[in-house]
């Protein structure tokens, strides 16, 4: 599903380098780079502030926390995500309030949204799941509608446009993560936090280093969240080539597209004014594991994002949710499979991984 030693040898000699001046220079925490690489994420993304943090779901937490989410507050979210949206809602006592999902791009519902809100309804949380933008533009008309904050977890989305605007563009916070798998991802956790709202970036810098205001005065109950020297090296080298990876995803998808054109219903769908960077090429089938065991098989890995919704985990069954409640988010769960798109794969890659799927299919319809 990746390939970062491949990746890496690529640009070794672009990143060496400038790591050794990093141990030589002894300066390993918030340093020049951290400060280039968020000048340099703020440009990309268009917003004036870009905060590194040390991981993508810190950068949700302390997000939250500058919007000043606090216990008994509610958060609409989706079900249908990696635990860390829902995990930093309940962290600050703040309570996750799940709509359904769009059951054509897995992304939060906007005609769902609205009748979830309630008196302590304060912020509306989408994901860009896969890497294509949620429907950020009808969701900033509801949140203005309500005066609700919108927080874009745009962990798997880098790179991404949404009627030509960038992730954040529609958000009052976004976040990013740098988890080494990401479209551009470092050699150990990182993340970022962006933003229109210059009182957000002040208190999500304050937050991220104890909660201090200059020297050893604190204004508040900070975090230990820096982001290092070392990962911003190796984050601004990827970033660079960020354009020409994304291209290449984006390639690839077009070729399994085109392989797997008779498989369509089960492709992954795209909305028009999306610009989708192929986190993840996720199909669907009724019959995934299936599928997946016979691409196993075969030598190839695939996998499963993600297998029960959040609102069926054991641990957030205290939310009061039962099966049924999300009939879209669970159907999906069952039939998901994300096969490999990375920008260092082969076209010969590509399509022993189509025929492959394609064998399956044909076999089933057979058996027919």
């Amino acid at each position: 599903m990746a390939d970062l030693g491949s990746q890496y040898r690529k640009i070794r000699h672009e990143v060496e380098p400038e790591l050794l001046k990093v141990l030589e220079n002894g300066r390993y925490i918030l340093g020049e780079n951290v400060e280039q690489l968020e000048a340099e994420i703020a440009h990309l993304c268009q917003v004036p502030y870009a905060i590194g943090v040390n991981s993508g779901t810190d950068a949700l937490k302390l997000a939250l926390r500058a919007l000043n989410i606090q216990p008994g507050d509610e958060v609409i979210t989706t079900p249908f995500t990696f635990v860390s949206t829902v995990e930093v809602v309940v962290h600050l006592g703040a309570t996750p309030v799940f709509v359904d999902i769009d059951p054509e791009t897995y992304n939060l519902d906007p005609e769902q949204v609205e009748s979830a809100i309630t008196p302590r309804t304060r912020a509306i949380m989408p994901v860009d799941l896969y890497g294509q933008s949620a429907e950020m533009r009808a969701l900033r008309e509801i949140a203005d509608r309500h005066g609700l904050y919108l927080i874009e977890d745009a962990a798997q989305a880098i790179g991404a446009r949404h009627y030509e605007a960038p992730i954040g563009a529609y958000a009052d916070v976004a976040t990013l993560s740098f988890f080494p798998t990401k479209n551009i991802g470092g050699a150990g956790d990182g993340g970022m936090v962006l933003t229109h709202h210059e009182e957000v970036a002040r208190k999500v810098r304050s937050l991220r280093v104890h909660g201090m205001n200059g020297g050893y005065y604190y204004e508040d109950i900070g975090y230990t969240s820096r982001l290092d020297e070392i990962q911003a090296v190796i984050l601004r080298a990827k970033l660079r080539h960020l354009e020409e990876w994304t291209q290449r995803r984006r390639y690839h998808a077009t070729l399994y597209r085109t392989f797997l054109a008779e498989l369509e219903p089960h492709l992954p769908v795209v909305r028009p004014y999306n610009y989708h960077v192929y986190h993840q090429f996720t199909l669907r089938h009724p019959q995934r594991d299936a599928l997946r065991e016979h691409l196993r098989a075969r030598g190839i890995e695939s996998a499963v994002y993600y297998p029960l919704p959040l609102h069926l985990q054991p641990a957030y069954r205290f939310l009061g949710y039962q099966e049924g409640d999300f009939p879209r988010a669970e159907r999906a769960a069952q039939e998901v499979l994300s096969i490999p798109v990375h920008s260092e794969l082969g076209e010969d890659q590509i399509t022993l991984v189509a025929e492959s799927i394609l064998e399956f299919a044909r076999s089933e319809v057979s058996v027919r």
